[in-house]
């Protein structure tokens, strides 16, 4: 390694260490000896359903992409024929870094650091859309992302370490044509070559039309070396039934595993003589080995920490309501999946990512947490006299880049069947956008932005625009956007059935036609939906404008009214009097 590739690799490990110090830092502190509580993160949240579990038969993943630093922008990648003796470049790329637009777009600037490997290229590689990781190719392979952490002495951050998790999903969307497929791929990649430099313990939601799965790897930690000849990452995937629905919080989902049964588990040749030979599980003990207690072990539940890793509660919460799975439930011991008590639609799942607790245990509006507007994003924790209060972490948070729904349909061709539900920003606040895999572009606002230049360019802008104007009178200003939200994705989900039967009848004649007409109703609509987003900011402003109501039709003010509750807290707080009325003035003598 040269001076140069020295010094830029010396300079971005200092840079990773402070990003992902100071995203540990909004964490509440953790007591668990040797173990990274990534669950405690203000991380991301995927769900999984199954094809028999949907209303539709379509299976689903989701990412919620809580960064709040991250890039938050989208490239579509063709597929590509290569020749004999191609090869892949491999790159470090950083979830946590950015750069400013006058310097390079993330998606540009990453190839700046090369990771000093080379792998055989395939001869063909897939179509896919991506944004911080690979999310669906054109295989209909469909990925979702969540942090869980390992123990830290398992980490990996040296340049030994070829591949991260970014790396290994984008790869994944190139050579893919199944769930199965995608997960081998990934496995072998960080077994030969080495995983971790930037990351830890990650899992991806990987699915397909027919299948999904959780996918969990870990490095092995900072002596591995190719040279070795021992495994460069530890890995293992288990399958969710196809009745079936789970979610991963930041926490490790798989627990005891059966390599041997091919139909639910793969896994790496070393999933459990690793767990042996580093102390973390004693087969002598006389208990069954389980992946998460060995690995990731997340002690606690959603009562024992107010709230901060409710989230997988209230997932089954949600979902399972007859399992009576209480927030005391032990987070360990909370089930790997569960069959809903219905069914569960693309609506439903976009329902779960806006969810903020609303009127169940944790409620952040409940009391005045919320304050006199109920606005769930206020309450997030403090300290007082030393000592920590919790705010719940929410499934949604505003923090959040960008959330996606997949969805994989097999009684339609590829490119019809594959679509990926696209929000930026806060969910509550945001709006999801259909773009079908077989799309051969997408907007020019999905792939600009950054957090610190404002841009009318951004659809993520236009999103944070109308959060923004939402805060400030929360509950008011969340039913204009509900109902904005309703029209827009009712157009679209009430227009989906007629643009697949229309494209499935231009495929049948020329697939590339059928490819188009999915490019260019995917393209109208997501920039009719941004132009919208621009709208409702204005009308948010101009109406909620000095913290007032200025109706524009009527053209007259009002108020906005402070809920009674608040009022008489208000007394009580600063000791208030009521005004006396002075008296009326004397009568005067006829």
């Amino acid at each position: 390694m040269d001076l140069k590739r020295t010094l830029t690799f010396v300079w971005l490990l200092f840079l990773s260490l402070v990003f992902v110090g100071a995203y540990v830092s909004q964490a509440p502190e953790c007591t668990q000896e040797g173990v990274d509580c990534y669950e405690c993160w203000e991380g991301c949240t995927s769900v999984l359903v199954g094809k028999n579990a949907s209303t539709d038969g379509s299976t689903m993943t989701t990412h919620t992409c809580d960064c709040g630093v991250c890039d938050w922008t989208f490239r579509f990648v063709p597929a590509a024929d290569h020749k004999e003796g191609d090869v892949r470049r491999i790159y470090h790329i950083n979830q946590y870094v950015t750069w400013p637009p006058d310097q390079g777009l993330k998606w540009e600037k990453y190839k700046d650091d090369y990771a000093d490997l080379d792998i055989p290229q395939v001869p063909h590689t897939y179509a896919y859309i991506h944004g911080m990781f690979g999310y669906m190719n054109e295989n209909q392979v469909a990925l979702g992302e969540s942090t869980i952490g390992c123990h830290r002495k398992m980490r990996n951050p040296t340049p030994s370490a070829k591949f991260d998790i970014t790396m290994l999903t984008l790869i994944a969307m190139e050579r893919a044509k199944t769930a199965r497929e995608a997960i081998q791929v990934m496995g072998d990649l960080g077994t030969t070559y080495g995983y971790g430099f930037n990351d830890d313990g990650e899992m991806l939601a990987v699915s397909d039309p027919n299948e999904v799965w959780i996918f969990e790897i870990m490095p092995v930690g900072p002596l591995w070396t190719p040279d070795s000849g021992k495994p460069g990452a530890v890995w293992c995937a288990q399958r969710v039934p196809d009745d079936h629905v789970g979610v991963t919080p930041n926490e490790s989902r798989i627990g005891e595993i059966d390599l041997d049964n091919t139909d639910y588990f793969m896994g790496s040749s070393n999933a459990i003589s690793f767990a042996i030979n580093q102390g973390f599980y004693d087969p002598e003990s006389g208990k069954p080995f389980s992946w998460k207690r060995a690995y990731s072990p997340s002690l606690g539940s959603a009562d024992s920490t107010q709230g901060r890793r409710g989230r997988l509660w209230r997932f089954f919460n949600i979902v399972a309501p007859s399992q009576n799975l209480g927030p005391e439930t032990e987070s360990m011991d909370l089930p790997f999946s569960v069959k809903p008590d219905k069914k569960l639609s693309v609506q439903d799942v976009m329902a779960i990512t806006r969810d903020k607790y609303k009127g169940v245990k944790f409620d952040p509006t409940e009391g005045i947490k919320g304050g006199p507007f109920a606005n769930p994003n206020i309450y997030r924790g403090f300290m007082v006299d030393e000592a920590r209060y919790n705010g719940p972490r929410c499934i949604c948070v505003n923090n959040v880049e960008y959330t996606t729904v997949t969805q994989c349909r097999e009684w339609l061709p590829n490119p019809i069947g594959g679509i990926v539900w696209l929000s930026f920003g806060a969910q509550d606040t945001a709006c999801y956008m259909p773009l079908y895999c077989g799309i051969t572009e997408i907007p020019r606002s999905f792939e600009v932005g950054d957090h610190y230049v404002f841009s009318r360019d951004s659809a993520r802008w236009a999103s944070d625009y109308v959060d923004f104007h939402t805060q400030v009178v929360y509950s008011y200003a969340i039913q204009d956007v509900q109902k904005v939200q309703e029209k827009w994705e009712g157009i679209a989900l009430r227009n989906l059935p007629i643009i697949d039967k229309t494209a499935l009848e231009l495929y049948e004649k020329n697939p590339d036609e059928a490819k188009q007409f999915l490019t260019d109703f995917t393209l109208n609509h997501a920039n009719c939906v941004v132009d919208a987003w621009w709208k409702l900011g204005d009308d948010l402003l101009v109406k909620y404008n000095h913290f007032r109501i200025y109706d524009t039709e009527t053209r007259r003010p009002g108020r906005i009214q402070t809920p009674d509750w608040w009022n008489r807290a208000v007394i009580e707080q600063d000791k208030l009097t009521p005004v006396t009325p002075p008296p009326p003035p004397p009568k005067k003598k006829k």
